[in-house]
């Protein structure tokens, strides 16, 4: 009878053994189970080498979350008496400057902030539209919109006085100051700014992309405030199908555009009340 043996392959590759071939067998009884040691080892060895190639190919390949938004209140003057000493002084028609600001150091995959201090400006557009800005060019009593740019910006940002003094030198009557805010979950997980997913790995629960707008609108000369405007909007999609950097990136900028579009339509709102509270009123007063 004939002994059979398994390879490295577990598959077998003994048929008839010759007289010799059994005597010396039988001198090697041990041969058997320290083939068969082998050949599990192997196997082990084959599957722990395979997960690090799935691990180097897809799994080290990772997505770094965007940083965050600020919170605006923490750029203001923090006097109250100031506060209440403070009058609109902008005439209409209004040029506004527009300029957006994030966390200090902030990063995203296609973008990142300038400037170094209490926040940073991003000056490069990513979801902002030339036809969002013609819309606030086109409301009544608005003379022009003027980003800022890095050329005006100081390199060290401390406060919102610093990016008023900015637009002045534009000759600006307003700064509209805008943040976005973006924030990813996974099933109840929430993914803080600047945090990596592996991918490759993400379970096959509801992820979603949430998104706020949020902003402040100046008055250049006294840093009197006209109003706030916010917008949010949620994306959800099955974590599964971020696969690649480039779906999980293109979902965060569909979602900030799509809040972004949100946005504008409600400063138009805002942007009404101040013609109406600060224009109308200030006609129709014979003092002034």
């Amino acid at each position: 009878m004939a002994t059979v043996y398994l390879n490295a392959c577990g598959s077998p590759w003994s048929n008839h053994v010759s007289p010799t071939t059994r005597r010396a067998n039988n001198l090697n009884m041990t041969k058997p189970l320290i083939v068969t040691m082998k050949s599990k080892l192997t196997r082990i060895s084959r599957y722990v080498s395979g997960f690090l190639v799935v691990q180097l190919l897809i799994g080290c390949a990772a997505y770094i979350t965007p940083g965050s938004g600020i919170n605006l209140e923490s750029i203001r003057d923090k006097s109250i008496r100031e506060q209440f000493e403070k009058e609109p002084a902008a005439p209409f028609p209004a040029t506004i400057a527009v300029v957006r600001v994030q966390q200090s150091g902030y990063y995203s995959m296609g973008n990142e902030g300038h400037g170094i201090g209490v926040f940073s400006v991003v000056t490069t557009r990513d979801v902002e539209k030339d036809e969002h800005f013609k819309l606030l060019t086109s409301l009544p009593q608005v003379a022009g919109i003027a980003p800022l740019n890095r050329l005006v910006i100081p390199a060290r940002l401390r406060s919102v006085e610093d990016l008023r003094f900015a637009a002045a030198g534009l000759h600006s009557d307003m700064l509209l100051l805008y943040t976005i805010d973006t924030s990813f979950k996974i099933k109840n997980r929430y993914i803080r700014p600047l945090t990596q997913i592996s991918l490759g790995f993400l379970p096959n629960k509801e992820a979603s992309v949430r998104t706020i707008v949020s902003s402040i609108l100046y008055d250049v000369r006294t840093g009197f405030i006209y109003g706030l405007t916010e917008a949010s909007g949620t994306t959800s999609v099955m974590a599964n199908t971020w696969s690649k950097k480039r779906l999980i990136e293109k979902s965060r900028l569909l979602n900030e555009e799509k809040t972004f579009d949100g946005f504008v339509t409600e400063f138009t709102k805002t942007w009404s009340g101040v013609i109406l509270e600060y224009h109308n009123k200030r006609t129709s007063d014979p003092s002034n």
